[in-house]
């Protein structure tokens, strides 16, 4: 599981990264103010985003309006020293889905970053994501052009995931290869660039096109 935690004080933001990462068993990108918050939240793909109220360039509540209005899905717990009813009403309605109140036991952190993460993995009734001629049902695992099945390779379906995830966002090597394969893996940039290929050749359109665009030097990039 992939969190990203934004908090510009130092020795707090090092310790909730060593807990979560020890105790959690979670992949931590630490950022510490709120303009790399929001760059890197529309960037990847993490599965609960913490944000501190207070930071550099852009508050943690400028940052979650901000991913709200985007149409941003997942998990926001907001961190804060102000316990007023009325800052944590504020906080809510600017999109998280949690509030903490600083100073807080990491006991508590972890509890609550269980409780987001079974919100991400309810079951959903319908699971059928449309883009362009084609769908992807996320329960079955199946890819479906028109009325026509387009096998996946378990790996092809996990890249596609990450794609839909990330519509219209340059997808650098670097973050595919660790969002799709895991930091642990040794894989190399040739087997993301392979992968890509044969998942690139089952998304043509009528045209012939694909819906996966190579960005020279960078990476990729999903359009419907």
């Amino acid at each position: 599981m992939n969190i990203l935690l934004a908090e510009d004080d130092k020795k707090l933001g090092k310790l909730i990264k060593y807990v979560l990462e020890k105790k959690g068993g979670y992949h931590v990108e630490w950022v510490d103010n709120g303009q790399d918050a929001l760059e890197y939240a529309l960037g990847a793909a993490y599965d609960v985003v913490i944000l501190d109220w207070m930071m550099p360039l852009m508050d943690g509540i400028d940052v979650c309006k901000s991913l709200r209005t985007q149409d941003y899905a997942k998990a926001i717990l907001l961190l804060t020293a102000k316990d007023a009813l009325q800052d944590k009403i504020l906080g809510l309605d600017a999109g998280a889905d949690d509030y903490l109140t600083k100073p807080f036991e990491m006991e508590e952190l972890l509890a609550r970053i269980r409780t987001l993460m079974r919100r991400n993995f309810a079951p959903i009734h319908s699971e059928i994501i449309p883009f362009g001629m084609f769908s992807l049902n996320r329960t079955s695992r199946k890819l479906m052009r028109d009325d026509e099945e387009i096998y996946l390779s378990p790996r092809e379906y996990q890249l596609l995931d990450f794609f839909l995830q990330n519509t219209g966002n340059v997808l650098t090597r670097e973050v595919i290869l660790d969002r799709v394969w895991g930091v642990e893996s040794e894989v190399s940039y040739k087997n993301v660039d392979v992968t890509v290929k044969m998942l690139r050749d089952k998304l043509q359109d009528r045209t012939g096109e694909s819906l996966i665009v190579s960005v020279r030097g960078v990476g990729y990039r999903f359009s419907v």
